[in-house]
């Protein structure tokens, strides 16, 4: 019982220090501290983004995304979500 409680002990605090290392805000993922994210800082956390997707938000075409342009690029690659069916209307009494 006790190897137990310590094997999940240490896997909690294996979790945590996991979850720390985790960039969370755009100044976590800006390692340079430019103000801007290049295409290689957004790629650590944004894995499937492509190179012509990041140079589509790249307005002012400074080879970085400022957090406006990365807001702007966000929801253009969200997946769509379904539409909802109407509801069938009641038949009229």
């Amino acid at each position: 019982m006790h190897k137990l409680v310590l094997s999940l002990a240490v896997l909690g605090l294996a979790t945590t220090a996991a979850l720390a290392q985790t960039p969370t805000s755009f100044a976590d993922v800006d390692t340079d501290a430019n103000g801007e994210l290049s295409f290689a800082e957004l790629q650590v956390i944004w894995t499937d983004l492509t190179q012509e997707e990041f140079d589509s938000a790249d307005a002012d075409a400074s080879g970085g995304l400022t957090p406006d342009e990365l807001n702007m690029l966000q929801p253009a690659t969200l997946p769509a979500t379904p539409e909802m069916p109407e509801a069938p209307m009641a038949p009229a009494q």
